[in-house]
C-alpha cells in the first residue's frame, strides 16, 4: 500500500490515468480515500479476500478493484462500497496494486508522503457505522479492530 497525494487532482483524469496504468501494466490498481483506510491490514486483508471471492465464483463485482473496495468499505453493496473510492475533495489517497510480473511506475500519479496511515477517526465511525457504545464498550482506540471486524463480517451478510 502507498500512501501519499494525487498528483493528478481532477478525478476523472486520476481514474484514467490509473485505467491506462492497468491496461499497459497488466495489473490491478486501486484507489481508496486515505481517511478511511486505519491500517495496512485494513487493505491486505480487503485484497485477500476479494481475491478468494473471485477464486470461488462468489464475487459481487465484475471488477478486481471494485471487489477489493467492497470489501475495504466492509460493505455488500457495490453503491455504498464507492464512499471509500475518491472523490473530488480526496486530499491523501491510499493505492493498492497488485501486479502481474511487472510494478506500474506511480510517480506520476502519487507523491507519497512517507506519514503512514493517518485516518480520521470521525469518518471512520460514520463510514464504518461504529456506534459510540462499540467506542464506549472498547475504546477508541480499538476502533482499527473494529474496521477488520466489518471487513471480516462482509461475506457473514450474504
Amino acid at each position: 500500500m502507498l500512501l501519499g497525494r494525487p498528483k493528478v487532482r481532477e478525478k476523472d483524469a486520476f481514474l484514467t490515468t490509473i485505467g491506462d496504468l492497468q491496461d499497459e501494466y497488466g495489473c490491478v490498481i486501486q484507489a481508496l480515500d486515505a481517511d478511511m483506510v486505519v491500517n495496512e491490514m485494513h487493505v491486505t486483508s480487503a485484497a485477500k479476500k476479494a481475491l478468494r471471492a473471485f477464486a470461488e465464483d462468489r464475487n459481487v463485482a465484475k471488477d478486481l478493484g471494485l471487489e477489493i473496495l467492497r470489501y475495504a468499505s466492509g460493505q455488500r453493496q457495490i453503491e455504498r462500497a464507492l464512499s471509500m473510492g475518491i472523490s473530488g475533495s480526496t486530499e491523501r489517497i491510499a493505492l493498492l496494486v497488485i501486479e502481474n510480473g511487472r510494478s506500474p511506475e506511480l510517480s506520476g500519479i502519487i507523491e507519497l508522503d512517507d506519514q503512514g496511515p493517518t485516518w480520521n477517526p470521525k469518518v471512520v465511525k460514520k463510514i464504518f457505522q461504529i456506534s459510540d457504545e462499540e467506542i464506549e464498550a472498547v475504546g477508541e482506540y480499538k476502533i482499527p479492530d473494529l474496521v477488520l471486524e466489518r471487513v471480516a463480517l462482509v461475506d457473514a451478510y450474504r
